[in-house]
């Protein structure tokens, strides 16, 4: 069998239209018909029914569509399946860590790690939680540090991986302050529109806190002014009075501390996180196990 049958059954099962599915996978669509029903002779029954159009996937197809998913996925984990096992022996770890808190908490949590053991070499990947989970699947990290809430489960939040809390933060809702003191932008209800600083889909704090705040700022009837990927972003906009945002604690205590952001909400609009590091399950060896038992205090 030719894996680029399996892309090809994919694109027709989607679509049901053969013209437009040779389109999608760059193809003529006599050169793709012909790849469809060799695939259907490899495995020896019929997986569309064409009697009419758009054509439907038969019993054996919607069978053979889980198997063709199943297959792929398995496939695009190989190459970093054999670089861990290349790795085995590898000093370095290779994480993968939010923007906010490769700023923050992970410098300072990879010191106190250092007090109680020797680290090898440490290769960060600092991207969007999306990516992050991304490279994870793929297998090109062993671990990913990232926020986490209960509402908002990731990728990674299933086998064959597993997670530790390793720590904690909180977002806060916050403004500029006004001439004279309290918030520039305040989140009341009954208050009007209010301009909120928003994260884009694929912030694993953009995930966050539409599941956990989502429909009560809905009914409120918040204005999302801006959106943006990073907690970075999001700060420097805050911080030139560009509306409320809600940004870590770890991120903005110091801008807290100093008057440079105030709270724009009540406690009520706080949302606690937790801080977790995920690994795979298999295959990590000997320097990244060793890493994961002192990180977690195993």
């Amino acid at each position: 069998m030719n894996l680029i049958w399996l892309d090809d059954f994919l694109a027709l099962a989607a679509t049901g239209n053969f013209s437009r599915a040779a389109d999608d996978r760059h193809s003529s669509q006599p050169a793709f018909s012909r790849r469809i029903r060799a695939l259907e002779e490899w495995i020896g029954a019929d997986l569309f029914d064409r009697s009419s159009q758009p054509a439907t996937l038969t019993e054996v197809g919607e069978w053979f569509a889980g198997v063709a998913q199943e297959l792929n996925a398995r496939v695009a984990r190989v190459p970093g399946d054999a670089k861990k096992i290349a790795e085995a022996s590898s000093v370095t770890m290779r994480i993968a860590s939010t923007h906010a808190l490769s700023f923050t908490f992970l410098p300072r949590w990879l010191r106190s790690l250092e007090s109680h053991t020797t680290l090898g070499p440490v290769q960060l990947m600092s991207d969007v939680l999306e990516r992050c989970e991304a490279l994870m699947l793929q297998s090109k990290v062993q671990f990913v540090l990232s926020h986490a809430h209960s509402k908002a489960p990731g990728a990674l939040d299933a086998e064959p991986y597993s997670s530790a809390r390793i720590g904690e933060d909180v977002l806060v809702a916050v403004s500029a302050p006004k001439e004279g003191g309290g918030a520039r932008h305040h989140l009341r209800i009954g208050g009007g529109a209010v301009p909120v600083l928003q994260y884009t889909e694929e912030s694993g704090l953009g995930r966050i806190t539409r599941a956990v705040l989502g429909r009560r700022l809905e009914a409120l009837g918040v204005q999302i002014v801006f959106t943006a990927h990073l907690a970075s972003v999001l700060r420097t906009m805050a911080l030139d009075g560009r509306d409320i945002a809600w940004l870590p604690q770890t991120l903005v205590e110091d801008d807290i501390g100093q008057g440079r952001l105030v709270a724009a909400a009540n406690s009520e609009w706080a949302v606690p996180l937790e801080i977790r590091l995920y690994r795979d399950s298999e295959l990590l060896g000997k320097a990244a196990n060793a890493f994961w038992n002192t990180a977690v205090g195993g």
